[in-house]
């Protein structure tokens, strides 16, 4: 039996300890849009979804419009974050360690000059994981958001 319906994939979740940490580090310093987000007083959680590239008049359009783009688009990272982390000083998500039984790896960009953008971020005190000039593979770099998650950063292939 085969499967006749379209498949795309639509976006990763990752957990967030703090939204205003995260969202300055997706948003501000990588350039994401915010394109959908909303809490659930019952579940205490808030959702943002972020992407790259996305049409002005997506970003200014209405609430059904945006979550429209969002169901039909692909590449997109949603940000989960469960009410009250953020006052835990000792509360961290472990999926991002690299420790058997976890899974998770990293998410992964692809930027013009990968040179100049490690530049940028270090100007911007992002934390590296491993910089360009370390380790065996010297063309890829690794970033750390807020909560400890690994960003892979790879040079648009001219």
């Amino acid at each position: 039996m085969t499967n006749s319906q379209k498949v795309t994939f639509n976006h990763v979740c990752v957990r967030i300890k703090d939204p205003e940490k995260s969202l300055h580090f997706y948003r501000d310093i990588l350039g994401m849009k915010v394109i959908h987000s909303f809490g659930s007083e019952k579940g205490k959680f808030s959702n943002y979804f972020l992407g790259f590239n996305i049409p002005d008049e997506i970003l200014n359009g209405t609430e059904e419009e945006k979550l429209l783009y969002r169901n039909h688009t692909s590449g997109l990272l949603e940000l989960t974050h469960n009410w009250g982390t953020e006052e835990l000083p000792d509360f961290q998500y472990t999926g991002h360690k690299n420790e058997p039984g976890n899974g998770y790896a990293h998410i992964c960009l692809v930027v013009d000059d990968i040179n100049a953008y490690c530049e940028y971020l270090e100007g911007e005190s992002v934390p590296f994981r491993k910089k360009l000039t370390e380790g065996v593979m010297r063309n890829i770099a690794f970033v750390l958001d807020p909560d400890g998650y690994s960003v892979e950063l790879i040079e648009r292939k001219k």
